[in-house]
């Protein structure tokens, strides 16, 4: 019998609190000891405790009043949306937390979303009450307007000192329904896992159906691989034996699998002679910012290859496919949901393999639609890149270096909807920021007379880097904003190459839009003169639109006093020094390599 399980997950905007509500609930549950609690203490990794906020879901299985209450702590970061809605579809209620200080935001909404798609069970709660600058009957109004549920089904608590924690445990208990039951058929859903280097690969799993016990030859449903269960038990603080999995249970299971290619997050694990069907999954999700990742060094290919394999198995929303450059060799082109999610996964292969890397510039994915009469003479090497829709052919392009202009009939760039919750006071200047950033605006919703929700379809491309802080900055802190994908449209782009001493470099090359061309390749050959270290010969650095250069700048060469040597004798003397100088330094322009440091590539990133 599974009445007494109940699952739920945490939901809410960054930094309202849900870490801190989750460490609490182990507290007040007993789940672990006193000398092992500590702040955060579902956030595992390093990363997480230095930026302050959650990266990875995080399971973990409560005892309350004869109760096993199974909690999965969630990220409130829009990169780490994927990371939610998996969490959602393995629980059947969440609990919705917003700061009384600073009320509805942009991710509450997306998270809500979220839920009521999967027909959770929602518990609202105002958190941070003990605050002397909170607004509980500000926030309430907001939650009944928003959720149109009653004063009285509103938690107020707060988490840091506890205050009500109990009593929102009696009200998870009362509201969340136990999951079905169901004992026909043997099926867990995959939502996790990780990879560990004396056991294989750890899968976490929501079981709908059946039972799995160590011994039970399982199989996965995606994949056929089948494999022998050596393990099965549950999430406390670390992972804990036991000898079952039952249909309702949240836990892990172990069969030594070691192939990371065999196990894909969304897949089902059934008994080997089982016919039953696969579970539904979850919807693919397709990245939104593709950068290029090398080995500096150049010849730890494969180590990176394993690591990044690794990471894709603890991140399904990665996707990874192998390229090379010129300049730097084999790597890996790596599609990401957004920049903080590009740049944690970077920090990750770092840290945790000990990887000197370079990036490319992030880009996002356009799609340039081929012209009916150069297909046949398409570059052989993109051919299996080819596509075909009711448009045509078209190819997706990841990389400015991808593909030549020239053929391409039109091109597509993703526009996503935007939502931007801000007090009423500031709508003027973001709606002037918005527009800027060639954003079209679509409805505004009030949710109550101070608070606002301002929607707006804007290109992706014009929002990765530098949006979220000017939209702080012109809100004085206040607003935030959620984007999800909305559609592909048209758009006048150019590719623009940049030249350094002479020489193409390709991981600075960008699309730009037409308009602004000559502007954004002023700024970026003005940034690199300022990160590009001297040489001791003249450097040229040069944008070009096809052959024609449209920005330059130089970079003096070093100096030295050949003639300081000199003490006295003939002036043809100094002469014949300098003129052998100024013959040695246009021998080194023109073979001289120049260093080119990482910062000058997420430099060109960079908005006026």
């Amino acid at each position: 019998m599974n009445n007494n399980i109940r699952n739920f997950c945490i939901i809410a905007h960054i930094d309202h609190g849900k870490s801190t509500l989750a460490d609490r609930l182990i507290e007040i549950t007993g789940t672990i000891s006193s000398r092992e609690m500590k702040n955060q203490v579902l956030d595992s990794m390093d990363l997480e405790r230095e930026k302050g906020i959650t990266i990875k879901l995080q399971p973990i299985r409560m005892k309350y009043k004869s109760y096993i209450l199974n909690l999965i702590d969630t990220p409130g970061h829009m990169d780490f949306a994927y990371e939610v809605s998996r969490s959602i579809a393995c629980v059947e209620g969440a609990v919705l937390i917003v700061d009384a200080t600073q009320g509805v935001q942009a991710q509450t909404l997306v998270n809500l979303r979220f839920a009521q798609e999967q027909n959770l069970v929602i518990i609202p709660v105002i958190n941070k009450i003990d605050l002397p600058t909170s607004d509980v009957e500000k926030v309430t109004e907001e939650l009944m307007t928003l959720l149109k549920c009653k004063k009285e089904d509103i938690v107020s608590i707060s988490a840091k000192t506890g205050k009500n924690v109990d009593t929102l445990l009696d009200i998870i208990i009362e509201k969340v329904p136990a999951p079905i039951e169901n004992t026909k058929d043997q099926q867990a859903l995959i939502f996790d896992s990780v990879y560990d280097e004396y056991r294989g690969i750890i899968s976490y799993v929501k079981v709908f159906s059946g039972k799995f016990k160590r011994g039970d030859r399982v199989k996965l449903c995606a994949t056929g691989v089948m494999n022998e269960i050596l393990e099965v038990g549950y999430f406390r603080l670390k992972l804990e034996k036991t000898d079952e999995l039952k249909s309702g249970d949240i836990g892990y299971i172990i069969t030594g699998q070691r192939d990371l290619r065999a196990l894909r997050v969304g897949d089902t694990v059934t008994l080997s002679d089982n016919p039953s069907q696969a579970l539904a999954g979850y919807k693919i999700i397709k990245p939104m910012v593709f950068a290029g990742i090398y080995s500096q060094s150049g010849d730890k290919f494969e180590e990176l290859r394993e690591a990044v394999e690794k990471l894709k198995l603890n991140d399904s929303s990665i996707e990874v496919q192998v390229e090379s450059s010129s300049v730097f060799g084999f790597g890996f082109r790596c599609g990401c949901l957004g920049l903080l999610h590009l740049e944690i996964f970077l920090q990750r292969l770092r840290r945790e393999y000990d990887l000197d890397l370079v990036v490319t510039i992030p880009s996002v994915a356009y799609y340039a639609y081929i012209r009916k009469d150069n297909i046949d003479s398409f570059s052989k090497k993109y051919k299996d890149d080819l596509y075909e829709d009711e448009n045509g052919k078209y190819v997706v392009l990841t990389k400015p270096s991808g593909i030549d202009l020239q053929i391409v009939d039109f091109i597509q760039e993703p526009i996503v909807k935007m939502d931007i919750v801000t007090p009423v006071l500031y709508i003027g200047s973001i709606m002037k920021l918005a527009t800027e950033r060639r954003g079209l605006y679509e409805t505004t919703k009030y949710l109550n007379e101070d608070l606002v929700v301002v929607t707006y379809k804007i290109p992706l491309s014009v929002i990765l880097v530098d949006f979220y802080d000017k939209l702080k900055s012109v809100s004085k802190g206040y607003a935030s904003m959620n984007y999800e994908f909305s559609n592909y449209d048209i758009v006048d782009l150019v590719k623009l190459d940049i030249y350094i001493a002479s020489d193409l470099v390709e991981p600075l090359s960008s699309f730009v839009y037409r308009d602004e061309a000559y502007r954004v390749a002023k700024a970026i050959v003005g940034r690199l003169k300022d990160v590009i270290p001297k040489e001791m010969f003249e450097i040229k650095i040069q944008a070009s639109i096809g052959a024609k250069i449209i920005a330059s700048e130089r970079i003096s060469a070093m100096r030295k006093n050949v003639t300081a040597k000199l003490y006295g004798g003939d002036v043809t003397r100094k002469r014949k020094l300098l003129e052998k100088q100024k013959k040695g330094k246009k021998r080194m322009m023109a073979g001289g390599r120049v260093r080119i440091p990482q910062d000058a590539y997420l430099s060109v990133l960079k908005r006026d």
